[in-house]
C-alpha cells in the first residue's frame, strides 16, 4: 500500500499527466519550509561553528575566482557548509549526468539502483548544466523563451538526469535522514534506491524530503543511489520571468541532514527594544517534529544567547562563559508569532544593537533535552537585535530614519552562472562596503543562505524578495496575470512562505518583498496579508500596481524622475516613505544624474534613498576564436528569443572590476559630506551611530592643479547626525591661499579610516570632497605678443598646400582646398596627422540607443548625423605685416548623405610666431535638428603621442552629468589607459572640465591644447586608438580594431550620458545640446594649440604653458 501511494505522482506523470504543467501540484512529500538546520550535538560545538564561520573579511575576498577555477572553487564552497556539523553530509561533487531533449526521452528507469551509468557524463553539482557544454543559456528580459500558454511548456523540454551515490555514517544510526536541496531550476523529481521520495518547484528555495525509510542500513557497505530528474521548463517557470539568464540544474548545495526522532523543526527569534535601548525583551517560538508523543517523553526546550568576541576566542577558552541571556518557556506558549509551538522568553540588559554601521551579532543556541538533561537536539543561528518601524514618511531602524544607499543584486557568476562561491559573495560585500553602499535588494528571488549570514556580518540592510515575476504576461492581452487567477494563488503563497520561513531570523532583512513586475491583484493582497500576520516586525515592499497599493508599506517606484519623487514626498496625503526600488540604470557608460538625485534625496523629507540597477554586468564567459574567452550576452549562444545586451546593467564588470561610475556612487553615498556656502565650510556626519572618532581628516590645497600644501585637519569629534561648521579663512590652508597667485584654488578634504574593519584595511578613504575657494584674480587667456618679438613666422605656398613655419621648431602644412591640417611637425617630428575637423557625432552609448524610434540614436540617424561629410566652402590666408601672425579662415559645410547642409562651421586659425595656434570656431545648424551629441573639434595624432597629461577632472572617466566624484587636478595616463572596455563599445573614456592637455611622445615632443579666452567653456576631452566609427561598428569589446593614429576630441559641449533609465531618451535638459540654439545665435568657442618642443619640455610644464598666457 505504501509503495503504491508513493509511486502515484510519478506514475501519473508517465501516463500522460504532466505534473510539471499543473499549478495545483507544486510539491509532493516536501517538508514545510524552515530556518536552515545546523544539526549540532553540543553548545560548544555550536559556538565554535559560528566562530569559524564568521572568519570572513577582506582577505577572503581576494581569493575570489571568476574563470575556470571557479568550478572547483564552487565544489569546495558547497562542501564547506557541512564543516563543523557532525550530522550534515554534503553531496557536492561530480555526479553522473545525462541530458535528454524532453521528459519522454530520458533513459528508461534511470532512477533504478542498478541502472548502468558508466557511459554518462560527469557534471559538477552544484552547477548549471548549460555552462558545462549541455544545452544553451538563454537571456531574456521580459519575453518568455517559450510560447505564452500557461500552464503549458514546450514538449521539447530539456530534462537533466542525475545520479550519485552515498553511504550513511554508522554514527547516524537510529536517527532520521533528510535529503535537502538548497535550490534546483526549475522542477524536479527525486528517488532514493529506485523509490520516488519527492517532487518540488521553485528554483530559488530549498526542497527537503525525509528519506529515512528508503536508505540502506547505517554503516552498510551498500551504496545508496540518489537519482534526480530536472525539468528545464515547468509551470513554475511562468512565475520566474526575471531579467536574467535562464539556466537549469541543481545549482545550489545538496545535503544529507541527520536528526533525532524528535527534533527542533523551526524557530523564530524576535526582540523588542525598550525606548531608551537600555534593555530588550527576547522571544523565540520553537516548533517540533516528532515521531513520538512529545509530552510523554518529558522533553524540555532551552534557549541561550551568547556574545562571543572573535578577537578573544581561542581553543582553550570557556565558551559557555559568554552566555548573556537565558530564555525559558513561559506559562503562555501561545501562537503570537504565527505557528503552534513553545514560546521562550527572556531579557537582556544593555544590548548591543545591530545596524548597518555596527552589525553586532549574538549567537542563539536552542537545546532540546530529555528528562535526564541529555541533549537530544541542538540548533543555533546568529541573531541581531534591532527594531524596524515606520513613522509618517519615514522608515525607521532602531528609531532612526535610515538612508538607503542601495543596489540591486542578481546572483551571477560569469563562469558558473547561478552557482555560488563564498569568496565571491564576500568580494561583492567588500566592494559594496568600500564604496559606501549599505543596502541590497535581492533581485528578484531569495538567494543563497550564506549570502544572508554574510550580510548580517558585514552590515547590509536587505530587501528579501519572493521568487515571483510574470513580466512577460504584459505582452499579451489574451491571458491574465497569475495574480488574478485563483489557480496560481497556492504557488505564489508557497513561494512567499518559503522565503519568510527560511530567512526570518536574519537581522539584515528589514523588509519583505512580494516579488517583482508581476502586476497586481487579489493574490498579492493574500500574500501581503499572510506576511503581515506572520511577521509584524518588518515592513512590506511591492512595486507592482504602481508602487502605492495597500500591499506595500513603502512607496517604491522604479526609475521615477527626480521631480516626480519630490512631488510624492511633498504630498501631505501620502504618509509612507519613498525608496526607489530601482533607479540609475547602469547600462554601459551610464549613471548620469546621480548627483542630482541625491541633491533631492538629501534635502527632501520623505525621500530615503534607493537601489541602483544593478550590481554586475550579467555576461558569461564564452570561448571565441583560438580559444580566447570573452564576455558574451544574449544571442551570443544562438539563443532565441533574446534581449541582446540588456543583461549588461552593472556597476561592475562580471569579474567585479568596478565601472568608472562606481566612483560617482561612492561619492553620493559617502557618509561624511562637505559643503561650502557663504564662506562657511560645513562637514556633516550623516551616520546614525558612528562618531568621527575613528576617522582621520586631511586637507590638500591646489592652485591651478598644483598641490601647494597639505596636512591633517584637526577637528572636534562630530557626533552622529551633527554638523561642524568653520569659516574657510580659519583653516590651515589660508596662508597658502593668501600668498597664491593661482587663477583657481581648490581645497580637497579627505576622510580615512584609522582602523581596519572586516571589509577594508586601515587608511581606506570613505569620503573625499573638493570645494572651489574664491580666486584672487580674474583669469583671461591672451597671446602675449610682446614676448615673441624675436620670433618670426614664415609661410610658403606650394600648390594646394601652404606650409607655415615658426623658427624651424614648428611646421604646419595646410591644405587650402580642404581647409585641413595635413601634417604638423615639431622639431621635425610629425605630431598631428590630420585635422582639425568640426565634430558633432559620437559613438552611441546604450542609453543613446534606448527608446526605439524616439531614442537619441534614432533621432540622430533620422537627421543623418551618423553619416556626415565635409565640404570646404572657402579657405583664405592672411599674413600679418609684422611677420608675427598668419590667419587661415576656413568655412566648412557639414553635409548628410543627401548632400543637404546640416551645419555650417567657420574655423579661424590665428597662427602666431610664438608657435601658438588660436582656433576660433563658430557653428550654426539648420532648423529641425535633434539635440546634438557633441560640439567640438577632432584631430588625429601620431601613435607615438601616447603620453597624456591634463588639468581637469579625473583621473577616471567622467561626463557632464557624472562628474561630482571626479576632482579637478593634474593627471597623466597613457592613451591605452584612457579607454574603458565596456562590453558593448560606444562613447567612453572622456574627461570633463579640462583646462589644458598635452600629448607627448617618450622624448617629450608633442602638442598642447587648452581653453582660450575669457568666455570659453571648459573642455570635454577624449583620446583613443579607436575611431568613433570603430566604437560604433563593434558589438563586442574584443572586436575593436585599433586605428593607425590617436583620435582626439576636444568638445566645447558634450551631451550627458543619462541613466534615469535606458529605454527612454532621458538626459536631463541642462545636459542636452539644443540644436535650435546653434540655429539662432550659434555656438562659438576658442581653443589654443601649441607645439611642445624638447627645449620647452625640459624647462616648462603644461602648467607653465597654461599659466604663461593668463
Amino acid at each position: 500500500m505504501m509503495t503504491s501511494m508513493i509511486n502515484q505522482p510519478i506514475i501519473t506523470s508517465i501516463n500522460g499527466h504532466k505534473i510539471w504543467e499543473d499549478p495545483s501540484i507544486i510539491k509532493w512529500r516536501k517538508r514545510d519550509a524552515h530556518v536552515p538546520f545546523r544539526c549540532h550535538d553540543t553548545v560548544e560545538g555550536s559556538l565554535r561553528y559560528w566562530y569559524e564561520r564568521n572568519k570572513v573579511d577582506v582577505l577572503v575576498s581576494k581569493s575570489a575566482v571568476w574563470d575556470d577555477d571557479a568550478v572547483s572553487a564552487a565544489l569546495e564552497s558547497a562542501a564547506s557548509c557541512a564543516k563543523g556539523s557532525p550530522f550534515i553530509k554534503s553531496l557536492s561533487g561530480y555526479w553522473k549526468f545525462w541530458l535528454a531533449p524532453n521528459p519522454t526521452s530520458t533513459p528508461l528507469n534511470f532512477w533504478e539502483s542498478n541502472h548502468p551509468d558508466s557511459s554518462w557524463s560527469d557534471l559538477p553539482v552544484p552547477s548549471n548544466w548549460q555552462l558545462h557544454g549541455f544545452d544553451r543559456p538563454i537571456y531574456t528580459n521580459v519575453v518568455y523563451p517559450f510560447p505564452l500558454d500557461p500552464p503549458h511548456v514546450p514538449d521539447e523540454n530539456p530534462t537533466g538526469c542525475y545520479r550519485t551515490y552515498f553511504h550513511l555514517p554508522a554514527e547516524w544510526e537510529g536517527r532520521r535522514i533528510l535529503l535537502h536541496f538548497e535550490a534546483v531550476d526549475s522542477a524536479f523529481h527525486a528517488w532514493i534506491n529506485g523509490v520516488p521520495v519527492g517532487y518540488s518547484q521553485d528554483s530559488r528555495l530549498p526542497a527537503e524530503f525525509e528519506i529515512t525509510n528508503f536508505c540502506h542500513p547505517f554503516g552498510s557497505d551498500k551504496k545508496n543511489v540518489l537519482a534526480v530528474q530536472v525539468f528545464r521548463w515547468s509551470d513554475g517557470s511562468y512565475l520566474e520571468d526575471q531579467d536574467h539568464w535562464w539556466l537549469s540544474g541543481i545549482h545550489r548545495d545538496v545535503l544529507l541532514l541527520s536528526k533525532p526522532k524528535v527534533f527542533i523543526a523551526d524557530y523564530f527569534f524576535t526582540s523588542n527594544l525598550e525606548k531608551d535601548f537600555s534593555a530588550v525583551d527576547l522571544q523565540v517560538e520553537v516548533k517540533f517534529d516528532s515521531q513520538e508523543n512529545f509530552v510523554e517523553n518529558n522533553l524540555s526546550i532551552e534557549a541561550m544567547i551568547y556574545d562571543i568576541d572573535n578577537g578573544k576566542f581561542d581553543q582553550n577558552i570557556d565558551l559557555l562563559s559568554y552566555r548573556v541571556a537565558c530564555l525559558s518557556v513561559g506559562s503562555d506558549s501561545g501562537t503570537s508569532l504565527g505557528f503552534h509551538g513553545n514560546l521562550l522568553a527572556g531579557k537582556l540588559q544593555q544590548p548591543k544593537i545591530w545596524s548597518s554601521e555596527q552589525p553586532n551579532l549574538y549567537t542563539l543556541v536552542l537545546l532540546l533535552k530529555d528528562k535526564s538533561g541529555k541533549i537530544v537536539d541542538c540548533e543555533s543561528c546568529q541573531v541581531g537585535i534591532r527594531k524596524v518601524t515606520t513613522a509618517p514618511k519615514q522608515l525607521l531602524v532602531n528609531g532612526h530614519p535610515i538612508t538607503i544607499r542601495g543596489v540591486n543584486r542578481h546572483e551571477h557568476h560569469p563562469r558558473i552562472g547561478k552557482t555560488n562561491i563564498e569568496s565571491c559573495m564576500v568580494r561583492d560585500l567588500v566592494l559594496m562596503k568600500q564604496n559606501n553602499l549599505n543596502a541590497v535588494r535581492n533581485s528578484h528571488y531569495p538567494q543563497h543562505p550564506r549570502w544572508y549570514e554574510l550580510c548580517d556580518l558585514f552590515g547590509i540592510y536587505m530587501i528579501d524578495e519572493a521568487n515571483i515575476e510574470t513580466h512577460g504576461f504584459d505582452l499579451s492581452s489574451k491571458v491574465k496575470h497569475p495574480t488574478k487567477e485563483p489557480v496560481w494563488a497556492g504557488s505564489m503563497l508557497d513561494r512567499v512562505i518559503g522565503m519568510v520561513e527560511r530567512d526570518k531570523n536574519h537581522a539584515c532583512i528589514i523588509c519583505w518583498s512580494l516579488g517583482n513586475e508581476a502586476s497586481y491583484g487579489p493574490n498579492h493582497s493574500a500574500l501581503a496579508g499572510w506576511i503581515r500576520l506572520r511577521d509584524p516586525t518588518r515592513v512590506l515592499h511591492y512595486e507592482g500596481g504602481g508602487s502605492r497599493t495597500s500591499s506595500t508599506d513603502i512607496v517604491c517606484p522604479m526609475y521615477m524622475r527626480i521631480w516626480d519623487i519630490v512631488k510624492i514626498a511633498n504630498d501631505p496625503n501620502e504618509t509612507r516613505p519613498l525608496i526607489l526600488c530601482e533607479y540609475s540604470h547602469s547600462m554601459g557608460n551610464s549613471n548620469g544624474n546621480l548627483n542630482d538625485y541625491w541633491e533631492a534625496i538629501d534635502n527632501t523629507f520623505g525621500l530615503q534613498g534607493g537601489f541602483i540597477w544593478e550590481w554586475v554586468d550579467q555576461a558569461l564567459l564564452k570561448a571565441g576564436e583560438g580559444g580566447l574567452k570573452h564576455w558574451a550576452y544574449g544571442g551570443d549562444f544562438g539563443d532565441e528569443p533574446n534581449d541582446l545586451n540588456f543583461c549588461l546593467n552593472g556597476l561592475t564588470w562580471p569579474d567585479r572590476t568596478p565601472h568608472p561610475a562606481m566612483h560617482e556612487v561612492k561619492h553620493v553615498y559617502q557618509p561624511i559630506k562637505v559643503g561650502f556656502k557663504n564662506g562657511i565650510i560645513k562637514i556633516a556626519n550623516t551616520n546614525f551611530y558612528e562618531t568621527t572618532k575613528s576617522l582621520e581628516f586631511s586637507w590638500m590645497f591646489f592652485g591651478d592643479g598644483l598641490e601647494l600644501g597639505n596636512g591633517i585637519l584637526p577637528l572636534p569629534i562630530i557626533e552622529p547626525q551633527n554638523i561642524f561648521e568653520m569659516k574657510w579663512e580659519s583653516g590651515p590652508w589660508y596662508s597658502l591661499w593668501n600668498s597664491s597667485s593661482s587663477g583657481e584654488n581648490f581645497l580637497t578634504i579627505t576622510v580615512k579610516l584609522l582602523n581596519s574593519t572586516r571589509w577594508v584595511e586601515s587608511g581606506h578613504v570613505i569620503s573625499s570632497s573638493q570645494i572651489e575657494l574664491p580666486t584672487r584674480r580674474e583669469s583671461i587667456h591672451v597671446i602675449k605678443t610682446t614676448e615673441t618679438n624675436n620670433a618670426s613666422i614664415q609661410s610658403e605656398k606650394n600648390g594646394d598646400c601652404i606650409v607655415i613655419r615658426q623658427n624651424n621648431s614648428s611646421e604646419i602644412e595646410f591644405n587650402t582646398r580642404t581647409g585641413y591640417i595635413e601634417n604638423w611637425k615639431v622639431n621635425g617630428v610629425s605630431v598631428m596627422k590630420k585635422g582639425v575637423f568640426p565634430s558633432i557625432w559620437r559613438a552611441p552609448t546604450d542609453n543613446d540607443k534606448g527608446g526605439g524610434e524616439s531614442s537619441y540614436f534614432s533621432l540622430w540617424k533620422a537627421a543623418k548625423l551618423d553619416s556626415l561629410s565635409f565640404e570646404t566652402k572657402s579657405c583664405s590666408i592672411d599674413n600679418a605685416t609684422d611677420a608675427t601672425r598668419v590667419k587661415v579662415d576656413v568655412v566648412l559645410l557639414v553635409k548628410d548623405t543627401s548632400n543637404s547642409v546640416l551645419v555650417e562651421v567657420e574655423m579661424v586659425y590665428n597662427i602666431y610666431s610664438s608657435g601658438d595656434v588660436i582656433l576660433e570656431c563658430k557653428l550654426k545648424t539648420k532648423s529641425g535638428l535633434p539635440p546634438l551629441p557633441r560640439i567640438g573639434v577632432e584631430f588625429h595624432l601620431e601613435k607615438s603621442m601616447d603620453e597624456i597629461k591634463w588639468y581637469g577632472r579625473g583621473p577616471f572617466e567622467c561626463y557632464p552629468d557624472r562628474k561630482a566624484a571626479a576632482h579637478v587636478g593634474l593627471y597623466e595616463k597613457k592613451v591605452s589607459e584612457m579607454h574603458v572596455p565596456y562590453i558593448v563599445p560606444g562613447e567612453s573614456g572622456g574627461r570633463a572640465d579640462v583646462r589644458w592637455v598635452t600629448f607627448q611622445n617618450k622624448d617629450g615632443l608633442g602638442l598642447y591644447a587648452s581653453i582660450y579666452g575669457g568666455s570659453s567653456s571648459l573642455l570635454q576631452m577624449n583620446a583613443s586608438y579607436y575611431t568613433t566609427e570603430e566604437l560604433h561598428r563593434a558589438t563586442h569589446e574584443e572586436e575593436l580594431v585599433k586605428g593607425d593614429d590617436i583620435e582626439v576630441h576636444l568638445d566645447y559641449k558634450h551631451m550627458g550620458v543619462g541613466g534615469d533609465d535606458s529605454w527612454t531618451p532621458c538626459v536631463h535638459d541642462k545636459y542636452l545640446i539644443h540644436a535650435d540654439v546653434a540655429e539662432d545665435a550659434g555656438y562659438s568657442f576658442s581653443i589654443r594649440l601649441s607645439p611642445i618642443t624638447t627645449t620647452i619640455t625640459n624647462s616648462i610644464s603644461g602648467s607653465s604653458i597654461y599659466q604663461s598666457q593668463l
